[in-house]
């Protein structure tokens, strides 16, 4: 608050606005943003729970499946009607590990693109004008934009491996700060697929359930042990991330 107050143009009365003063200025933006958090997870559930006449209606398509599902995915997630995960794990059941990935992956990179699209003519600038307003974040998106292309596909990619990323946020984060189309969209599909993989091959596993020749704990300790695989994934991406922005602070700073 006290930052907010010495930086504001307007004195105390901008630095005492708060998270309020924040989703004024930010419009439109503000509310992409909440409806990207939430309305994800509420399709997840419908999803999830309908994955078995979903997958037998796509067997029907036949060999053109697989691109109707990515399709479909492309559009849900780049709009935010359904959550990724659940899209991923239909994927893996519908279509096994290695198709569901592959196909799961070129609906990220459609969903990727529709974001970006939606999120910049949204935020008309907004987004921007916002990270101008804090030094801080200002810092951290200059360490992005302006370093090499090396370290910035990198910077994104680990943006994209935690499990915990929420992928249209991170859309709306990544399409209003300047990262070019490129890179936005190679770092996605890089990290994106140990996640996209870990889903699919649960999803897999979830067909596995019903099948009295496999045991079920090999079943569900199968899905126990490619969750616990992911998270120690993203911790470690994590990790990295920190270092790798401490750095570009530090170099903006010299």
């Amino acid at each position: 608050m006290t930052g907010d107050v010495e930086n504001g143009s307007g004195g105390s009365a901008q630095g005492g606005e708060g998270l309020g003063g924040v989703f004024a200025r930010l419009g439109p933006a503000a509310w992409l943003g909440v409806v990207w958090a939430v309305l994800p997870a509420a399709g997840g559930f419908i999803l999830l729970a309908n994955m078995k006449p979903v997958s037998e209606w796509l067997d029907t398509l036949g060999p053109a499946a697989a691109l109707v599902y990515a399709a479909i995915f492309a559009v849900s997630a780049g709009f935010a009607f359904l959550p990724t995960y659940a899209q991923a794990t239909l994927g893996g059941y519908a279509f096994g590990p290695v198709i569901g990935t592959g196909a799961a992956l070129c609906g990220f990179v459609g969903a990727a693109l529709i974001g970006r699209v939606l999120a910049r003519q949204i935020s008309a600038d907004r987004v921007e004008q916002e990270i101008k307003r804090h030094k801080q974040a200002e810092t951290v998106r200059d360490a992005l934009v302006n370093s090499g292309a090396g370290k910035r596909f990198w910077i994104v990619t680990l943006l994209r491996v935690p499990p915990n990323s929420p992928f249209a946020l991170t859309n709306l984060v990544l399409s209003t700060t300047g990262v070019p189309i490129l890179t936005y969209v190679l770092a996605t599909a890089v990290g994106m697929l140990p996640r996209t993989a870990a889903a699919a091959v649960i999803g897999h596993q979830i067909t596995d359930i019903s099948n009295p020749e496999r045991p079920k704990w090999l079943v569900f300790g199968g899905i126990a042990l490619t969750v616990v695989v992911v998270i120690i994934i993203g911790q470690i991406a994590s990790k990295a991330l920190k270092k790798a922005a401490a750095a570009g602070t530090a170099t903006d700073g010299e």
